[in-house]
């Protein structure tokens, strides 16, 4: 997209849900307000959807689910297909709308609505690879399993990619025959929206239902419907446990979490730093206000390297141009509400309480233009302690904590302290050292000389407290599906 391009004129009054094919107000006729993180100005008016829209959603999605099961693959690749060349079509809207919604900046926000039709299609191209098996458990008969959808699926998306992971994460249940109801966050619910609108011009009514709202009210009433079996969410620890709670008071449900991370980059005395140095603000995700579940959060620098890595992480971060998320200079954007803005001005608290060091940032910009809004400067700590809150806890938000270890022992146990284990970074020359890492690591994604990444194909999720089951593969679309065993005898 060409950088010097000026915003198109944007519809920011038209935002309704989607529900059995046609874009509707709540039952409730009660609306709430999206918020631009920047200028704390309202952007437009939502649907505050209740629990009454869940049902009627769900009740859709039932309606539709036997006929879209019964298309061909063919036919529902197909329809995916569509889908993705029109969103592919309004991608400028939607980047726009989401840099507004959100506070991620424009040049990185630029990748997510191609991220998500990339995957979505990738989904569309594998449906054929849903297969069953035979099994000789007994001569001159035959004893096979077959994969079914689960009927209607639930899927809640969290603020900090919200376009991305709605688009991306229809493909593995929409593929196998499941029809969905998906809510967006409450935060950033915008883009969503706009993709209820793409899908009710490309899709059979009812296959994809969006209700806005609230967690607490649209949130619970998804997760508790009874006929809704297969739930999926990307959000917070604490969100995730209490979803499996809600939802086991009413059913047996099977629930796939992706959730928080207080992930470990360890830099090994015989790195290349001066690749490492940088890797560590990238693995940070300073560019999404450190705002990604996937952050390198955690810097574990052994003693002979400390400082010369610790001042060369400083001097990086303390550069990062802070600005308006829709100038393609700006290097990070502000916080995306005011309850995230607030919850990173405590940690800063405890971390100084905690005999943390401040080495940068830590604090709002200075400047006129920042005034408004939840702007926070990049903040790296020192001289962190591994006990302390922030060097356990999630902050998500863009504070970087910097240990330093002696021994591999020390290493191990501070690497493997807390209750999350989501992605983890190993920099190292040597092979060896770095393969024996990986493998005492607790967590369920890990790079060797590199960080952040997503890969095509490749398992996405967390060990510990960090999640249950795996995204972004193969195993993800069979994860929206039932095995059937059935004997034929002969």
């Amino acid at each position: 997209m060409d950088t010097s391009a000026k915003m198109p004129k944007l519809k920011m009054d038209h935002f309704r849900m989607l529900i059995g094919g046609d874009l509707v107000e709540s039952e409730s006729k009660r609306w709430f307000p999206s918020i631009n993180p920047a200028n704390e100005e309202i952007l437009a008016q939502v649907p505050l959807g209740s629990a009454k829209d869940v049902n009627r959603a769900v009740e859709a999605a039932e309606k539709a689910q036997p006929a879209w099961a019964s298309l061909s693959m063919e036919k529902r690749s197909e329809y995916l297909r569509k889908l993705a060349n029109a969103l592919n079509e309004r991608a400028e809207e939607l980047l726009y709308i989401e840099v507004l919604d959100t506070g991620n900046t424009i040049k990185k926000m630029n990748g997510d609505v191609g991220r998500g039709i990339s995957i979505l299609l990738y989904y569309a191209g594998i449906g054929y690879e849903l297969k069953g098996n035979t099994i000789p458990s007994t001569p001159g008969n035959l004893h096979l399993t077959v994969r079914e959808p689960y009927g209607v699926v639930g899927r809640i998306v969290p603020f900090n990619h919200p376009i991305m992971f709605a688009i991306s994460k229809m493909g593995p249940p929409l593929m196998v025959g499941n029809t969905m109801v998906i809510k967006p966050s409450q935060q950033t619910p915008l883009s969503t929206c706009v993709l209820g609108e793409v899908c009710q011009q490309i899709l059979p009514p009812g296959v994809v239902n969006i209700v806005t709202g609230t967690g607490d009210e649209v949130g619970e009433a998804i997760v508790r419907h009874p006929r809704v079996k297969r739930l999926a969410l990307i959000g917070s620890v604490k969100t995730g446990m209490a979803i499996q709670r809600s939802a086991a008071e009413v059913s047996v449900k099977h629930i796939t979490l992706e959730l928080g991370g207080k992930n470990p980059m360890i830099v090994f005395p015989d790195a290349d730093l001066t690749k490492a140095i940088p890797a560590a603000v990238d693995g940070m995700n300073f560019a999404w206000q450190g705002q990604s579940c996937g952050s390198t959060s955690r810097l574990l620098l052994h003693e002979s390297t400390y400082d010369q890595v610790l001042e060369g992480v400083v001097k990086i971060t303390s550069s990062l141009r802070v600005g308006d998320p829709l100038n393609w200079e700006s290097q990070m954007g502000p916080i995306n509400s005011k309850a995230q803005y607030e919850k990173v001005q405590y940690y800063v608290r405890t971390g100084k309480e905690d005999g943390a060091k401040l080495m940068t940032g830590g604090k709002r910009p200075e400047g006129k233009s920042f005034e408004h809004g939840y702007w926070f400067e990049p903040t790296v700590f020192g001289d962190v302690k591994p006990g302390i809150r922030i060097a356990k806890e999630e902050i998500f938000g863009p504070v970087l904590s910097v240990l330093k270890w002696k021994s591999e022992e020390e290493l191990r146990e501070t690497a493997n302290s807390v209750d999350m284990g989501l992605t983890g970074a190993i920099w190292t020359r040597d092979i060896s050292t770095a393969l024996k890492a990986a493998r005492w690591i607790q967590t369920g994604y890990i790079w060797i000389n590199g960080v952040s990444g997503h890969y095509p194909a490749m398992a996405f999720g967390g060990y510990k407290n960090s999640g249950i089951g795996r995204e972004e593969d193969y195993g993800e679309l069979l994860s929206y599906t039932e095995e059937k065993t059935i004997h034929i005898m002969l």
